[in-house]
């Protein structure tokens, strides 16, 4: 089995790629800067490509059985004085994702021995905010800036079922992942005893273990009746605040100190809603097709990223 990963060298792309290649797989990792692509394991190699023309690259795609496309801008960079979405950042985050899509459907129709299946990366926040509203697969696109981001990443693939390849489209919640920003964020005030609420606390965080992201997209890869859309979340999605109070409780940390809502707004503008809005969003899909979810509960979740 032979899978070409977009994006390969990312956290959640190089987590997937490291656990196809021990069982055997052989993995090509896309990436803008091979060069940089250091430790992989065994049974991964790092290609280059630039995101936006076919090139060289292409020919990996040939007799693959899977191209996972996982390529895209970050929505929120590492520093916060460079976080907002201004008009710049907003076209990049667009366009690195229509790029990357189109690009690779172009690289799928040519090839002569075409892959048999094509997982399209995409969110939850493709629902829109919709509050403790549950949501699933057959609910309809939201109208925010995030919502239009992943209905046209969605839509950059699509060409790939008009040359006959299955496609799965994961719309991936909030992955808990040690040295995932979202999760580390989350970690970090705790562990500094200035934990508490953001904002409201209500809004829901439909949370997923990376380990059942890798998972999840495995299963559907081997699963040739599967396609369409799948939400990746874990079946119990919960409010923030319980969230940040059983992780102040494992970390054995106080959880007292609250974030107002207007303050994230004045610091970070509309990147605010990352945290401040949520979606419950539930794996129906996924679960109908028979995935077998190793942390279906938030505490074992945590209990495994904690080493506890």
């Amino acid at each position: 089995m032979k899978t070409v990963i977009s994006g390969g060298t990312g956290l959640l792309g190089s987590t997937l790629g490291r656990d196809l290649a021990k069982d055997g797989h052989e993995v090509v990792a896309l990436s803008r800067s091979p060069e940089k692509a250091r430790n992989l394991p065994d049974g991964v190699r790092a290609v280059g490509w630039d995101g936006r023309t076919v090139g060289e690259w292409a020919g990996e795609l040939e007799g693959a059985t899977a191209v996972v496309n996982l390529a895209g801008y970050r929505l929120a960079a590492a520093n916060p004085l460079t976080m907002r979405w201004t008009k710049v950042r907003r076209q990049r985050i667009i366009q690195s994702r229509e790029d990357a899509g189109r690009v690779l459907a172009e690289a799928v129709r040519q090839a002569a021995s075409k892959p048999k299946v094509f997982v399209q990366c995409s969110a939850v926040g493709f629902y829109g905010v919709l509050g403790d509203e549950e949501v699933d697969e057959t609910a309809p696109p939201g109208n925010d800036f995030l919502a239009r981001v992943c209905q046209r990443w969605e839509a950059s693939s699509k060409p790939v079922e008009e040359a006959g390849v299955r496609r799965v489209v994961v719309r991936i919640g909030v992955v808990l992942a040690n040295g995932n920003a979202a999760f580390d964020l989350q970690k970090l005030p705790i562990a500094l005893f200035v934990g508490g609420p953001i904002g409201s606390g209500r809004q829901v965080l439909p949370w997923i273990h990376i380990d059942d992201v890798v998972g999840a997209i495995r299963f559907l890869i081997d699963s040739p009746a599967q396609q369409g859309a799948f939400n990746l979340t874990a079946p119990a999605p919960v409010a923030s605040r319980e969230f940040g109070r059983m992780l102040a409780r494992l970390m054995r940390r106080p959880y007292w100190f609250p974030v107002p809502a207007f303050m994230l707004k004045l610091a970070l503008g509309e990147v605010s809603t990352v945290v401040l809005d949520g979606q419950r969003a539930v794996p129906a899909r996924l679960q109908a097709a028979g995935y077998p979810f190793r942390f279906a509960a938030l505490e074992s979740a945590l209990l495994d990223l904690l080493g506890l």
